[in-house]
């Protein structure tokens, strides 16, 4: 099953580099042991932990980065003011699945020698230009995890530029084996187990059509709830496929005269549940507070305090959107 979901998912992206694991987590620590990262890596502070956790697995220090406004994805020219002599690599998240500006990155990774990584957890499907995500940088990776659109129950997946990596990985997800009597690196145990597999072969059947169907769920809240001020979308951008991973909404406290908190609070008496997705900040969190950061992270510290994630599941009824909707504009209305 797991050699069957890897044929599978090298068709789907469009490559023969694909290596898969048990979890996206161990996939991205082992991607950056394959490609010797160490050093200095730049990368977003808004992001979930496990992008910061990898770089620390590896005695990686991480150096937090600013994102722009509009996709919440890393600025490449407050990328470009970090770069020293220490810097190795640019760890970039594509946020919610809207794909990171891909050429400017790749023109500041090659100008200055550096690899480029991408976490793209949240992207399986997209594509830019009709080109898979994955094609981009120097390795991508993506979490299976089951509240992603595709899942295997739990899993995740490399995808990288150097064909040589395919073997070395394949060492370090299975404790360095060789053969029966050879162990020729010290590796850990990540691989997928074959209920997984088989599960991610299911999935695989209706990736498209939940792509699709998110994307209709996500066109409803988009018109509900454009004329309501201090709510700010996501914008879809030129030439990408979307794949609809999450609804995120910023809340401008000012305009809704509201918190994003007390609106997320609010939704909790409807039996609403969202997300404050990402807050706080990775550099925030009491692990990681000694790291220096020498930025003011002024567009990260603003999107973290009005970020709002609402519902969005493949089993999501269109109904439910309008009642969700319904209920934003009667607690706007009435505050309760």
């Amino acid at each position: 099953m797991v050699q069957k979901l890897e044929e599978l998912l090298n068709d789907y992206h469009e490559t023969d580099n694909v290596c898969i694991f048990n979890n996206g987590t161990l996939a991205l620590q082992i991607g950056l042991q394959a490609l010797d990262v160490s050093g200095d890596v730049i990368t977003t502070p808004f992001t979930f932990v496990a992008t910061t956790h990898s770089l620390y697995w590896n005695k990686i220090h991480p150096v937090f980065s600013d994102i722009e406004p509009e996709h919440y994805n890393l600025d490449p020219l407050k990328v470009e003011e970090k770069i020293t002599p220490w810097t190795k690599a640019i760890l970039a998240v594509h946020v919610f699945g809207n794909p990171c500006n891909l050429e400017q990155l790749q023109e500041i990774a090659s100008k200055h020698g550096l690899m480029l990584i991408y976490d793209a957890a949240h992207a399986f499907g997209v594509r830019v230009n009709n080109h898979p995500i994955g094609h981009f940088g120097d390795l991508t990776m993506f979490s299976f995890h089951a509240t992603k659109l595709y899942h295997s129950f739990e899993g995740g997946m490399l995808t990288f530029r150097n064909s040589s990596f395919k073997k070395i990985l394949n060492y370090l997800k299975n404790f360095g084996f060789e053969n029966e009597l050879e162990v020729v690196m010290p590796g850990t145990n990540a691989k997928m187990n074959e209920i997984q597999a088989l599960m991610g072969i299911l999935m695989l059947e209706y990736v498209d059509n939940i792509i699709e169907k998110r994307k209709k769920l996500t066109e409803i809240y988009r018109e509900r709830l454009k004329e309501i001020p201090g709510i700010i979308f996501q914008t879809d951008i030129l030439g990408v496929r979307h794949n609809y991973a999450h609804m995120p909404v910023r809340i401008n406290e000012n305009e809704f005269e509201m918190s994003r908190d007390t609106l997320y609070n609010k939704f909790k008496s409807y039996n609403i549940f969202t997300r404050r997705y990402f807050y706080p900040l990775v550099c925030d969190y009491s692990c990681y507070k000694s790291v220096p950061v020498n930025d003011p992270l002024t567009v990260s510290r603003k999107v973290a305090l009005e970020i709002l994630t609402l519902p969005m599941y493949s089993d999501l009824h269109e109904d439910d959107v309008h009642k969700i909707c319904d209920i934003i504009l009667r607690i706007r209305k009435n505050g309760m």
